[in-house]
């Protein structure tokens, strides 16, 4: 069965049997008793994947068509444009299924090598899901603080991560803006907390679904105060990203900003925030 027939027969059988409204037990078990993990591993971790990414950069997109999310936008001056956006979902086409849907395609011959459990039964438990996200999130934000700075070479910038920085304010959909061979040097980063840390399927879907959440949100261009994923200690957030964007120099890290400060390369970012609450203070007085 291809991914085609996979879809259009999840599609059809919904009518009879509809996950969302199951429990997840129920949901799960139905699952592993239609499809084989081959398909699961596979077309399950493409659609996951597909679905989770656009689903989280539709509220940005849409947020530059309504005006009371303009006080929101971190970088006013330089709003989204149509032809930036179709640039944009044209390299990222490209990058999804020509670099990354091979690397996905393989995730069930990695998961048949290290072991890995598809049955309801041996899903973790959520604290324990909770701990091993978060450990993930550490191993590819010191992995992306490396290689990202290193991509930041005057030798190298050019040739690679210069696409990236195609956008000086970004937007969702810029999160895997790049250049193929930056996705797949940063993008490893991702497979080693999977190496490390995933001991189910779910796992792994859990883990996709986390980092793009991050991801999405530190290129989302708009600053929404009450934001959960403040809650994570050192989370550097859309504010802290943006500033790269913008700057191209400093602020290194993926998700956090412990690396950033131990090396001091937050510095500009600091005088930058500095200067603002300068600002601020002399308009009120």
């Amino acid at each position: 069965m291809d991914a085609v027939e996979f879809l259009c027969d999840l599609a059809a059988n919904g009518t009879a049997f509809n996950p969302l409204t199951e429990s997840f037990e129920s949901s799960w078990k139905w699952m592993r008793g239609r499809y084989s993990d081959f398909q699961i591993a596979t077309v399950g971790s493409v659609v996951c994947h597909e679905i989770v990414y656009f689903a989280l950069c539709l509220p940005g997109f849409l947020f530059q068509f309504v005006p009371a999310m303009r006080k929101y936008k971190i970088q006013k001056d330089k709003p989204e444009t149509a032809e930036g956006q179709w640039k944009c979902f044209k390299l990222l086409m490209l990058n999804h299924f020509g670099v990354q849907l091979p690397l996905i395609l393989s995730s069930y011959m990695f998961t048949q090598l290290i072991g890995i459990p598809f049955d309801y039964e041996s899903i973790p438990p959520w604290y324990n899901i909770l701990l091993r996200m978060y450990a993930c999130l550490l191993v590819e934000d010191t992995w992306h603080y490396f290689f990202h700075r290193l991509l930041h070479h005057k030798r190298l910038y050019k040739h690679v991560h210069k696409i990236h920085h195609n956008f000086q304010a970004p937007f969702g959909m810029v999160a895997e803006y790049a250049h193929p061979i930056e996705t797949m040097v940063l993008g490893f980063g991702f497979f080693i907390g999977i190496m490390l840390f995933a001991n189910h399927i779910f796992l792994l879907w859990t883990w996709m679904a986390v980092r793009l959440i991050e991801t999405i949100d530190v290129h989302s261009g708009y600053n929404i105060k009450l934001n959960p994923l403040h809650i994570l200690p050192f989370y550097g957030g859309n504010e802290y990203h943006d500033f790269h964007h913008m700057n191209f120099v400093g602020n290194y890290g993926s998700t956090f900003t412990f690396w950033d400060k131990l090396f001091g390369t937050d510095r500009q970012w600091r005088e930058y925030k500095a200067k603002q609450e300068v600002d601020e203070l002399k308009k009120t007085e």
